[in-house]
């Protein structure tokens, strides 16, 4: 996963519209090349680190779903309304968060 910053995205372009221009007269300086990795290496990085967030706040989800899903089962009755409700919330934030891991993984 790589995650460019907009001014990243920008430099990245014009290097490689520069690279390509360059490739058509046969004669790419190296520099371009080192540029342009040094941005990927970068964006790689930082798409590691926050990927490893996602993760993490995936399984605090999950965690806290696990929990409300035992405090709706031990709720006296006068309480299970407002404990189904939290299990649902927890629920929906699990599912937010597994949808943004899956989009993260795929780009």
């Amino acid at each position: 996963m790589h995650s460019y910053t907009r001014a990243e995205s920008r430099e990245r372009g014009k290097l490689f519209r520069k690279g390509f221009r360059q490739s058509l007269a046969d004669c790419v300086d190296p520099d371009i090349k080192r540029r342009i990795e040094r941005i990927d290496q970068a964006a790689a990085e930082r798409g590691r680190q926050e990927l490893a967030a996602l993760h993490k706040v995936q399984a605090d989800a999950r965690t806290d779903l696990a929990a409300a899903k035992a405090v709706e089962r031990t709720a006296p009755r006068a309480d299970k309304p407002a404990a189904r409700e939290a299990r649902k919330q927890a629920e929906q934030r699990v599912r937010l968060a597994e949808r943004a891991v899956q989009r993260a993984e795929q780009s």
